[in-house]
């Protein structure tokens, strides 16, 4: 498990617990997973390193082997079918739901079954614990293995039956081969948490475990209203977000992924396993159109204990800790060389105050979906807008966390106003305590201020920020939340600016970095959230037709399990930290917005 680089990102599909996950790619190796939490330590993390990260293959022993990869459908049990001269073999990869508590106890299930022919099958682990860090012990132990390093441990389970030969030790970890014909099954348990003695498994508990995995993600996938014309993919971006929720705190992380770069070679590699308040407001849109309404529900009670008087931190890790120290980690070589491999988010302490928009638009959305608000939690909240009315006016580092400096950024005064606007409507609408005539004149004075200095009369476009001429992709989510109308003359020209500047055959460009310096080397891919949200800016703007074009182009660049990173590069590869709840989220929101033109 020694090769130079591991699997594209774009070759892994996701499986969880709703507390962890793991990719899993096509050629059956594990190359990320963390334990007991998202944000925790890694236990493999060969996509960062494949010879000193650590992973988990389950592999036909041959070189000719060709491999597919599916979900079963309506769940996150992955199936990973591999083909040879000899015949048919596949993996069924799952973990089974931990539930609301958090344990350390997490499992991860690999059955191994031949529907056709015969064929020999070969089953390598070798975790790497605390990214690599730490020194791992490796113990055979009865019938299985257990793994020790860093205060984290790894115990193997193997099934009992035909297929079972013997452990046997590798250089770092331990081997076992799997020999069988057709109808025959077998497998692993790969579980963490304090160490126990292996046991062999037998496999009507691993099929009793598949069946309830199955039905849980059944069962949760049918809970969907949506009906409309992609709901194969939406489906997909729905488990896809539930998967990326720490189900404890109510609380969605941004991606399962830390160090992936925006740019192969480049340095914009980041840590994007905690729980953005932007993000996770977002999401609540996503949800509630989709009907999943206890989810909504979760995350709001989390974001009340968050935005308060005072300045709240853009992001956060799932249980509410705002300590995020960045730290490179240069024994590791990184994807494919992109160095360096971070941990941690500095960014943490910028200075965003769009994030009051989007929790704000949150809370609007989950009472107008029947959500009301607890008082305590409304106090909260209400503090969090009489603070913002004092420090709205100043410059701020943006929704896109550049590490240039501070502006008047526009799209982030636009969230102002709608951090006012909802606070308003919601105060009036339940007879809420608020501060009426300071919140009402604060969003009418947000309101002149972008309509007069965010637009640049000779560009004829609003910009990204007062002191330039050049547009920024966020400026599409201004119609979106209902700072302007879609008719207006102004937005019409910013729109047909974008499309001239950021629009590279449907896809969408944050920024150009050449022309908007953001502090760091290199250049980025094309963003998906914001081709998204250009799809739905398209549809408000009675360009249906094109919408609905850039939107099935969009659906092409997905992988081949309809997953998506953060963005795409120039040949249709993926970039950035995988799977991207900001894409997934949007895949929904433009879908729905769609549907509903469309007809």
């Amino acid at each position: 498990m020694d090769d130079h680089y591991a699997s594209p990102i774009e070759c892994h599909g996701l499986i969880g617990d709703l507390q962890t996950a793991a990719l899993v790619a096509q050629d059956g190796s594990i190359d990320w997973f963390c334990a007991p939490r998202f944000d925790s330590p890694s236990v493999f993390a060969g996509l960062l390193d494949p010879g000193r990260g650590g992973q988990c293959r389950l592999r036909a022993d041959r070189d000719d082997a060709v491999t597919r990869q599916l979900y079963l459908p309506g769940t996150a049990i992955l199936i990973t079918r591999t083909m040879t001269p000899e015949g048919v073999g596949e993996v069924l990869d799952f973990m089974p739901v931990t539930g609301d508590e958090p344990t350390d106890r997490h499992r991860i299930v690999r059955i191994m079954r031949v529907v056709r022919g015969r064929g020999r099958f070969i089953f390598d682990c070798s975790p790497a614990f605390d990214y690599a860090r730490a020194a791992t012990t490796v113990e055979l132990r009865g019938p299985g293995a257990v793994f020790t390093g860093g205060g984290q441990s790894l115990t193997l389970h193997p099934v009992g039956g035909e297929m079972l030969d013997r452990f046997e030790r590798i250089d770092g970890g331990v081997r076992l081969v799997l020999d069988a014909s057709e109808g025959a099954a077998g497998g692993v348990i790969l579980e963490t948490g304090p160490a126990t003695q292996p046991r062999a498994v037998a496999m009507e508990e691993l099929w009793q475990l598949y069946d309830q995995t199955r039905d849980y993600w059944r069962s949760w996938a049918a809970q969907s209203k949506y009906t409309g014309r992609w709901r194969e993919q939406v489906e997909r971006s729905a488990i896809t977000l539930k998967l990326l929720t720490h189900a404890p705190t109510g609380a969605p992380i941004a991606a399962a992924t830390a160090g992936l770069p925006e740019l192969v070679g480049g340095e914009r590699n980041w840590d994007y396993r905690y729980t953005w308040i932007r993000d996770g407001s977002l999401a609540v849109h996503a949800l509630v159109g989709l009907g999943y309404g206890g989810e909504a529900e979760a995350f709001l009670n989390w974001l009340r204990t968050r935005i308060t008087s005072g300045r709240p931190r853009i992001m956060y890790r799932v249980d509410g800790d705002a300590d995020l120290p960045e730290l490179d980690l240069p024994h590791l070589c990184g994807y494919r060389d992109s160095r360096p491999v971070r941990i941690g988010n500095d960014a943490n302490g910028q200075l965003q105050l769009d994030i009051f928009g989007e929790a704000m638009d949150a809370v609007y959305r989950g009472y107008r979906s029947g959500l009301r608000p607890a008082y305590d939690g409304w106090v909260r909240l209400a503090e969090g807008i009489d603070w913002l009315c004092g420090v709205w006016d100043q410059p701020d580092d943006g929704i896109w966390e550049s590490r240039s400096g501070r502006h008047d950024n526009t799209y982030g005064r636009v969230m102002c106003w709608v951090a006012f606007d909802r606070a308003i409507r919601v105060a009036r609408a339940l007879g809420l305590p608020a501060d009426l005539p300071c919140w009402t004149a604060s969003r009418d004075a947000v309101y002149q201020q972008v309509m007069t200095r965010g637009w640049n009369e000779a560009a004829q476009t609003f910009t990204q920020h007062y002191d330039t001429d050049v547009v920024d992709a966020a400026l599409l989510y201004m119609p979106i939340v209902g700072f302007i109308s879609p008719e207006d003359p102004r937005w019409r020209s910013t729109l047909r600016a974008i499309d001239e500047h950021l629009v590279s055959d449907s896809l969408v460009y944050r920024y150009d970095p050449l022309k908007s310096p953001d502090g760091l080397a290199g250049a980025e891919g094309t963003f998906s959230m914001c081709t998204f949200w250009y799809v739905d800016a398209l549809t408000r703007t009675g360009r249906v037709d094109d919408a609905q074009l850039t939107f099935e182009k969009m659906l092409t660049y997905s992988n081949h399990v309809g997953l998506y990173a953060e963005e795409i590069g120039p040949t249709g590869e993926q970039l950035g930290n995988f799977p991207q709840a900001f894409s997934h989220l949007g895949l929904i929101n433009a879908a729905i917005r769609l549907d509903k033109a469309l007809g």
